[in-house]
């Protein structure tokens, strides 16, 4: 579809309650503690194409010129199960950030028979319900993304039996059946959700806070919402310059000892501060 008479390349997309026609930048920049952050990768799409899309791009850029890192801190729209599996396979690279929420009622509300809760048995592809009851078939499908996934259901005189049917389904058939990633890609999320109830990885995670304020920095600073020029190449170009320019000021700002600021002070707060004082 042509969103834009003026550039063929520009489309829209909306996020949540923003809506655009245009394009996307995607940001890479380093956050170790104490050192100079620098962005080391910048992408341009078309405004439709989902962060995850990206993902891959961004660290075959990154490998060109061997600034792979060993651990990628991203946001929830870099990441999903696939991703967990080959970005480590491929690149030896860790993606760390937080995973999509089981949405299902049981899991929601935190008292019912979710599917983390079943004993998943690969070699015989079984699976054990929270009641001791053994699956009655296992189905490799496609969901309605594209991904494969294997769709395994319980035998309904066992459910239709079962004194915990009230938090394990609601279906009419009183029949359960849960829907599991592959092996490696079910397990890589399982471990990742794990994960993400550490003390030490909330305390990487708050790392990518950095790329938050860069973000911030060259919208409010350098127009970075704004497309100078038509087309994609020559936004992406832009885009470089930007990152560029942001680099410059950080190296210049690093070698004249002037302290890397953690946190903007909004107007008003710098007013209040002035009033207290």
């Amino acid at each position: 579809m042509i969103s834009s008479p003026y550039d063929l390349d520009a489309h829209y997309s909306k996020k949540y309650t923003t809506s655009w026609v245009g394009y996307k930048v995607h940001l890479s920049e380093t956050c170790e503690p104490n050192s100079l952050r620098l962005i080391t990768n910048v992408e341009t799409t078309t405004a439709p194409i989902a962060d995850g899309d990206v993902t891959e791009a961004i660290h075959l850029s990154l490998a060109q010129r061997n600034l792979l890192p060993n651990k990628h801190i991203v946001d929830t729209g870099y990441l999903d199960a696939a991703l967990l599996v080959t970005t480590q396979a491929q690149h030896q690279v860790e993606l760390l950030g937080p995973t999509r929420s089981d949405l299902r009622w049981q899991s929601k509300a935190n008292n019912g028979f979710a599917a983390k809760d079943f004993t998943v048995d690969w070699q015989q592809q079984v699976a054990i319900c929270p009641e001791g009851k053994t699956s009655s078939s296992w189905t490799p499908a496609i969901d309605g993304r594209d991904n494969a996934v294997v769709k395994i259901k319980f035998a309904r005189p066992d459910c239709a039996a079962c004194p915990s049917l009230h938090v394990c389904t609601r279906t009419k058939a009183k029949r359960r059946s849960i829907t599991l990633r592959l092996e490696a890609q079910y397990k890589a999320l399982q471990t990742a959700r794990q994960q993400a109830m550490t003390e030490d990885y909330q305390a990487d995670y708050a790392r990518r806070a950095g790329i938050e304020g860069t973000l911030s920095e060259g919208i409010r600073a350098h127009g970075l919402r704004h497309a100078r020029y038509v087309g994609l190449a020559k936004t992406h170009l832009q885009h470089l310059m930007t990152a560029t320019a942001i680099n410059f000021k950080r190296i210049f700002y690093w070698l004249s000892g002037v302290p890397q600021t953690t946190k903007r002070t909004s107007q008003f707060a710098k007013l209040m501060a002035y009033s207290e004082g």
